[in-house]
């Protein structure tokens, strides 16, 4: 509901962007961008000189994967990616074709996570291929309250770097297997579970 309040609330806003320093003003590094085919389809991936900025499962075309990958950020498409790069491609291929891989050593782009969402992707790496955790134990684990389990499962659905931060891994507190934002949603994610050798617990 709109009132008196909100437009205080955009006076103060505009009253901090106005006044904020020439420092405070950061411009987003140059992006790059390539695709690259492994055992569950053509997958994306993006980087920058701080880390990876992206990675985007297979859509059902090619062309949308692009199109989901570029859409995290101004990102030029490449042939050719540095060898550090091809390194956590060469990685992410030997995953998806059933040799699980730990990614936490994975150098990642943080300036495209918020404090919060870093702290919940940074809890999440802590689980390893073949174990779940749920939402509220990492609700816990960060000292949230009652409907910590909510804010993330938001975090978690905004996780630019699926397997690399593996969201997957998080299901519900019975188990079960809840919303998944990568392309093939639950299914994907069973998928994913499976080939880690997760154990699961039947709908």
């Amino acid at each position: 509901m709109r009132g008196p309040h909100a437009r205080t609330g955009h006076r103060r806003v505009l009253s901090l962007l106005t006044k904020a320093p020439a420092s405070a003003w950061v411009i987003a590094p140059a992006m790059n961008h390539m695709l690259f085919p492994t055992a569950f389809g053509i997958c994306g991936i993006s980087w920058g000189e701080n880390g990876i900025s992206g990675l985007q499962l297979p859509e059902d075309t090619e062309a949308r994967t692009e199109g989901r990958l570029a859409a995290g950020g101004a990102s030029l498409r490449s042939d050719a990616a540095p060898e550090w790069v091809q390194r956590v491609v060469a990685r992410v291929r030997l995953h998806l074709e059933g040799t699980p891989q730990d990614f936490s050593d994975v150098r990642l782009e943080w300036g495209r996570a918020s404090e919060f969402q870093r702290a919940v992707y940074t809890q999440t790496q802590r689980v390893g291929p073949g174990f779940t955790t749920s939402y509220g134990d990492i609700a816990r684990a960060l000292g949230l309250g009652p409907e910590g389990a909510r804010a993330v499962g938001a975090a978690l659905g905004s996780n630019p770097w699926p397997l690399l931060v593996p969201c997957h891994r998080v299901v519900s507190s019975g188990g079960k297997m809840t919303g998944f934002s990568a392309p093939g949603g639950v299914r994907t994610k069973t998928r994913l579970l499976a080939l880690e050798g997760a154990e699961l617990l039947s709908e």
